[in-house]
């Protein structure tokens, strides 16, 4: 089964497939590693893929709530709502597998809607700025949105 491992500390997400090994670059919690809910922190520990959502759904679709608003994301949209958390083109929902540390209580991953999602494409990667989740580029979340299972076994580490 392919696996993803994700360090906090470099920013990236390493894809372990049959093929070998793919590693991308993303954007974590700009507050850090932590499992507490309302802490906008990177929960850590062992997880797995909940949920696939937005399979099918175009490059920059926005999401919220995990449903496609009708919108797509562009800098003029951007322009007219500055400081919204984008979550674009595909969602892979995260559960926490370790109860008390990040699963059960308010550590719990899934609860707290911890995503791996697509970003607009001017968002850094390679740095931490996200509110809790990991952001990806667009056609490297779609990429692994693709290559991953629901049930998918996500390592979160420092």
């Amino acid at each position: 089964m392919t696996n993803i491992t994700v360090n906090l500390a470099r920013q990236t997400l390493t894809l372990h497939g049959e093929n070998g090994a793919r590693v991308y670059e993303v954007s974590a919690a700009k507050n850090g590693a932590g499992e507490l809910n309302g802490s906008n922190k990177t929960p850590r520990g062992l997880h797995i893929v909940k949920a696939k959502i937005g399979g099918g759904a175009k490059p920059n679709t926005v999401f919220r709530a995990r449903r496609p608003t009708g919108e797509t994301y562009s800098s003029a949209l951007a322009a007219k709502q500055p400081g919204r958390d984008w979550i674009l083109t595909r969602i892979l929902w995260l559960g926490g597998c370790e109860r008390g540390k990040n699963r059960g209580g308010n550590v719990d991953t899934l609860r707290r809607f911890i995503y791996i999602h697509g970003s607009p494409d001017e968002v850094k990667m390679g740095e931490p700025g996200s509110i809790g989740c990991i952001r990806m580029r667009n056609d490297d979340v779609v990429e692994l949105f693709n290559a991953v299972a629901v049930g998918a076994k996500v390592l979160i580490n420092e």
